[in-house]
This record gives C-alpha cells, sequence and structure tokens, in this order.
C-alpha cells in the first residue's frame, strides 16, 4: 500500500490559492483518474485507488500530521511509500522537483508530518510557487493571478506524471527523469 498526501487547508477562502497546490494536485489525479466521491477518514478525505491510497489531509496546513500520520498507521505503509505534494516558495512558479527525504525547508504542513512520522526520510513532490513579492502569509494564501491560473493545467498535469513515475520506478529513477524535466 502507498499514500500520496496532498497539502492544503479547509474552507472556501483557501479553495484556489498557491499555498493549496498539494489538493489541487490531488484532485486533478482523482478526477483523471476516474475516483469519483471521496470518503471521509484520517481527518481528512481520501480515494482509494487500485494498492494507493490519495489523501486530503481536512486539517490547517499545521496540523497535516496527525490525517497522514493516522493513515499510515491504519494501513501499516512504509516511509518510502509515502509521497507529500506540497506548495514551495524555494521554487520558481510551476517548477516540480521530486526527493526521496530532507529537512521540512520550512513548510509547516511537512514540519507536522516529519514530526507526526518522527522521521525525514518521507518522499516529497514539491511544487513550486514562486518567491513572495512582499507578505510571506499574504502571498501564498493569496489566489493564483491571471498568468499563474492560465498555467495551472499544465502544472498539474506534470504533477500527475510525477506522481505516476514515483509509484511505477525506483525512486531515484522517478527523480531523474522528474527533476531533469523541470
Amino acid at each position: 500500500m502507498k499514500l500520496i498526501a496532498g497539502l492544503g487547508n479547509p474552507g472556501t477562502e483557501y479553495a484556489f490559492t498557491r499555498h493549496n497546490m498539494g489538493w489541487l494536485c490531488a484532485d486533478f489525479i482523482a478526477v483523471n483518474n476516474n475516483l469519483g466521491k471521496p470518503r471521509q477518514n484520517f481527518h481528512g478525505e481520501y480515494w482509494k485507488w487500485n494498492d494507493v491510497i490519495l489523501l486530503k489531509p481536512l486539517t490547517f496546513m499545521n496540523s497535516s500530521g496527525l490525517a497522514v500520520s493516522e493513515a499510515v498507521n491504519f494501513y501499516k505503509i512504509e516511509l518510502e511509500d509515502i509521497l507529500i505534494i506540497y506548495d514551495d516558495m524555494a521554487l520558481p512558479f510551476g517548477k516540480l522537483r521530486l526527493r526521496a527525504q530532507g529537512s521540512a525547508g520550512g513548510h509547516n504542513g511537512l514540519i507536522s508530518i516529519l514530526g507526526a512520522l518522527g522521521d525525514i526520510h518521507v518522499p516529497r513532490l514539491r511544487v513550486g510557487i514562486g518567491k513572495a513579492p512582499g507578505s510571506m502569509i499574504n502571498y501564498v494564501l493569496g489566489h493564483f493571478d491571471d498568468n499563474e491560473r492560465e498555467q495551472l493545467p499544465e502544472i498539474l498535469k506534470r504533477s500527475e506524471e510525477a506522481v505516476n513515475a514515483w509509484l511505477n520506478q525506483d525512486i531515484q529513477k522517478a527523480m531523474t527523469v522528474i527533476n531533469a524535466e523541470n
């Protein structure tokens, strides 16, 4: 069993904000694969897709570790079989980076998950949202501008391709392919 968790914040005021990039990726995967209506559990919404759990934590970003650790513990999922998808200001808008492990890099959702799991050896797909031109909080919680909205379908498509590479290849090979394309 594998777990893919797309991070975001619940509530209509956060829909289509940069900080909800992980949720947008999860929703895109669910729609593209005709997964239907999600189930409710693990403090989130999830779809069971073959031997994969696709999870959208309904906790706020800073508490994402609660939902992820519940699903991990319930299904007895190994750390290398977890993929966290989240927004990253350290990458230009639309740039993807697949990593096998590492620090949280200041991302509160990832800090929560790594803390709950007690380990940094958790694969992640970072989706670039670019640097904040002003206030970091206003930027990440801000809605996409027109140019970003126009690029979003292609970014979501490439994110799904990155997830599929992670699902179907060794992590090192998937990283080589995905990171070289961006």
